[in-house]
């Protein structure tokens, strides 16, 4: 099982915990995992949800449906993440989950987990260390949807599922294209914008030579190109990892592939 994305941004010194955290989840949730079709709903918006999962394989949404049928894709999790993590906490959740592929998942009960969270500093680090992630991710996805013009989300929504898919272990780390399961209408509901206007994106990136998609086949071309779009909504974490932006230069050399290229462009 990979670690969820090899823990983004932790600390140094609690890396040790959070791998003894993870290993003692394991132990929690037992070696039964539960395959669902993509489209299953795995929590219910306001229904009562006494389970927390660990995604094996797939691809799982956190959405949010307004009165009206508007819908927003929240948070997207890949193999490795924890969700529905609030469930040790509140017995409600506000938002649905939903299976975008099928997926295989893990769970254990909130009770359960709460004993070990109070028992083992360990598991409580790891269980803190996943919503302090997704922290992380919903403030770029704030920052992307606020400042953020249409080119540019769809440029870090490529970049960002790339760079989490390879940390996770599911893509080989110089793999340029993976399988995308969600539709224009879905990506449109993630990036704020209509699935008109996902294409009119799409098709430019494709013209422009930098990426394409097929079907839900994603294959980027220039990484560099797509780098350079998404370089104001990347964060500082994600312009140190080649997982998202290419080779990382050693400092004080120019160039170095995409991420030497976005340091260059920001130079005064």
């Amino acid at each position: 099982m990979p670690d969820s994305a090899h823990y983004l941004m932790h600390r140094p010194e609690i890396g040790d915990a959070l791998r003894r955290g993870d290993e003692a989840l394991a132990r929690l949730m037992g070696p039964a995992a539960r395959v669902f079709p993509a489209g299953r709903v795995l929590v219910e918006a306001g229904a009562e949800n006494g389970s927390i999962f660990r995604l094996r394989k797939g691809w799982v949404a956190r959405t949010r449906t307004l009165e009206d049928g508007r819908t927003q894709y929240i948070l997207i999790f890949l193999p490795g993440d924890l969700f529905a993590v609030k469930s040790l906490f509140v017995p409600q959740s506000p938002d649905a989950v939903q299976a975008l592929s099928e997926v295989v998942v893990e769970q254990v009960d909130h009770r359960t987990l709460r004993e070990a969270y109070v028992r083992d500093p360990d598991v409580a680090v790891r269980c803190m260390w996943q919503v302090v992630e997704e922290e992380r991710r919903l403030h770029s996805w704030i920052v992307g949807l606020g400042r953020g013009n249409a080119d540019e989300r769809l440029a870090l929504l490529l970049i960002d599922f790339r760079g989490r898919l390879i940390l996770s272990g599911t893509l080989p780390p110089d793999s340029l294209a993976y399988d995308l399961p969600m539709t224009q209408e879905q990506m449109g509901d993630h990036l704020g914008i209509s699935n008109v206007h996902v294409n009119r994106v799409l098709r430019t990136f494709r013209v422009d030579g930098i990426a394409t998609m097929r079907g839900r086949r994603v294959t980027i071309l220039d990484l560099d190109a797509l780098v350079r779009i998404a370089g104001p909504l990347l964060d500082a974490h994600e312009r140190s990892k080649p997982e998202f932006v290419g080779p990382v230069p050693v400092a004080g050399r120019e160039g170095g592939g995409a991420a030497g290229g976005l340091a260059a462009r920001e130079r005064p």
